[in-house]
């Protein structure tokens, strides 16, 4: 009986939904230089950084993935492995193959760049090391530079705290089979055990210590990617992945930590090393220390142009010492949340830019969101409403520059919503120039609450604000010529494995309108009608982001 490409992916990624490998934990081990004792390739495949004629290839070998020097039980010793591509699932049609070498300085990490491929194609791939074979994995070429049609389908997400839950909604993504994965930031937190505890408790925990060093962020990354979800949402589709704040820690600002730390700078170089190991980015993006180069572009034909920013690297400290505030600095001319080199890049591109859609793929909210009722404005310092004039200049440069599209899209704040962007929030009737999404988190914060109105209680004086649900989840689009459809899709609970995903709204974006129109509203069966209960655990919500718990 022939096999369904889903069923090959989903299976070859770890199993059936809900199950989790109880990997044994391990420390230090004496050095060995022998063959491998068990199969390497626990962590899984992903691909990354599509282009019309190639992509990145990812694996990394892990045969004991939480050993706690960060090793992952390897040998001490070079690896040559071996990947074939095909244009079949079943490896019948190879169209490539080579050999890398994965070291043990790298932590056995494999990138392989691609190029001089077809575009616009399906491609399946995978590795072997001494007698091991890895998953299979699925990804693809973007459309010819001047393709205009045709459509692409494309989900985000953030914030995967994997003590929080288990990552359910990654599987329900995976079984979308969508062609393009942007996550946001947070893919996986420092924190020890028991330090961040969800409201509905947390059914894992997190192996190690804090993650300080570079082998705790290694350990902490191979804990993540041993989850089976995880790893089916990796195989499905190629991946362009942004760091936010957990990725190093909590609210950090370029140089400058959350708390005072001395050792700050050493641990931001460890965490960036071990997020380049463990992603599928090019080579580009290998860290030179401290620096890191990670915003880019990432172009779909001349249907969209994906903007993938940095708004940790090089932004001002938060004003006010961060936190909800009415803040003098949120409005500082001179203050910046991108950095004023990257903010020349991204306003060039507004005016290079030929594509259908102009999408900005970055970290915190974009729009403005007064949590205040009275004429103080009271706004979220780790914010774009902390820069403000950042933001100004970025929403004045997509104007100028006739961007036709621009949509931006939205992780860290662990709940879904959707907004209107305007150059003057102070002026309701002021025309939208732009249209902003946000992901819910994938686990971050437990089972959060549907909200049966799709109305948060700040709507009430932020006009602008059209859309809220306080349940994990994640966004897929469907992005064509005409418009840009946006499902927010959530799950009942993530406390325990198997939930199943409906869609909680829909909205469309039509081509040359910006702004938001809802096609679908479909509360989570057997809801409550929306009390002031609700509202409270939203707005609770939205504050955790901003403070260490």
């Amino acid at each position: 009986m022939p096999i369904s490409r889903r069923t090959l992916l989903l299976s070859s990624a770890a199993g059936a939904a809900g199950t989790t490998t109880l990997w044994p934990l391990a420390a230090s081990a004496a050095p060995y230089r022998g063959p491998l004792r068990a199969d390497p390739f626990t962590l899984g495949v992903a691909s990354g950084d599509p282009e019309p004629d190639g992509f990145v290839l990812w694996t990394r070998l892990a045969t004991t993935p939480l050993a706690d020097d960060g090793l992952g039980g390897m040998p001490d010793r070079t690896i040559r492995v071996d990947w074939e591509l095909a244009a079949d699932e079943r490896f019948r049609r190879v169209v490539r193959r080579g050999s890398v070498a994965a070291r043990p300085e790298s932590a056995h990490a494999v990138h392989v760049e691609l190029n001089g491929l077809l575009p616009g194609r399906e491609y399946f791939y995978r590795f072997h090391a001494e007698k091991h074979t890895s998953p299979v994995g699925r990804t693809r070429t973007t459309p010819p530079r001047w393709a205009t049609g045709g459509s692409l389908a494309m989900s985000f997400v953030s914030c995967s705290q994997y003590e929080h839950g288990y990552f359910t909604a990654y599987r329900r993504l995976a079984e979308d089979e969508p062609e393009l994965i942007l996550h946001l930031g947070d893919y996986q937190y420092e924190y020890q055990a028991g330090v961040y505890v969800a409201p509905t408790g947390n059914p894992r925990d997190h192996q190690g210590p804090e993650t300080v060093t570079l082998a705790n962020y290694r350990q902490r990354h191979a804990q993540y990617k041993t989850d089976p979800d995880l790893q089916a949402a990796h195989a499905v589709a190629p991946w362009a992945v942004v760091f936010d704040d957990h990725e190093v820690e909590n609210n950090w600002a370029d140089e400058v930590p959350e708390q005072p730390d001395p050792n700050f700078l050493a641990r931001r170089a460890a965490a960036f090393q071990a997020y380049y190991e463990n992603m599928p980015l090019r080579r580009t993006s290998i860290p030179r220390g401290i620096d890191m180069q990670l915003y880019r572009r990432l172009r779909w034909g001349r249907l969209a142009t994906f903007h993938m920013l940095d708004t940790r690297q090089f932004r001002d400290d938060q004003g006010c010492g961060d936190g909800y505030k009415d803040c003098p600095a949120a409005i500082d001319p001179a203050r910046s949340i991108t950095g004023a080199e990257q903010e020349a890049w991204l306003l060039d591109g507004f005016h290079r830019s030929a594509a259908r859609w102009d999408i900005l793929g970055q970290q915190v909210f974009f729009g403005q969101r007064d949590n205040n009722a009275g004429p103080q404005k009271v706004l979220s310092m780790d914010s774009w409403d902390g820069y403000q004039a950042s933001r100004q200049r970025i929403t004045q440069g997509w104007v100028d520059a006739r961007v036709r599209n621009p949509v931006v899209l939205t992780g860290d704040v662990h709940a879904h919503w959707a907004d209107e962007l305007k150059l003057d929030y102070d002026d309701p009737t002021s025309r939208t120039v732009g249209t902003e999404l946000v992901c819910s988190s994938i686990t971050s914060t437990g089972d959060g609450a549907d909200v049966p109105s799709g109305t948060h209680l700040w709507a009430a004086w932020n006009p602008h604000l059209k859309f809220y649900n306080n349940q994990r989840g994640y966004v897929r689009t469907r992005i064509t010529p005409d418009s840009l459809t946006a499902d927010f899709v959530v799950l009942p609970y993530v406390s325990r494995p198997g939930a199943a995903a409906h869609t909680r709204a829909s909205f469309v974006i039509e081509d040359r309108v910006p702004g938001l129109t809802k096609i679908a509203d479909n509360p989570t069966p057997g809801a409550t009608p929306l009390a002031k209960a609700a509202d409270d655990l939203g707005a609770a919500t939205v504050r955790q982001e901003t403070e260490r718990p």
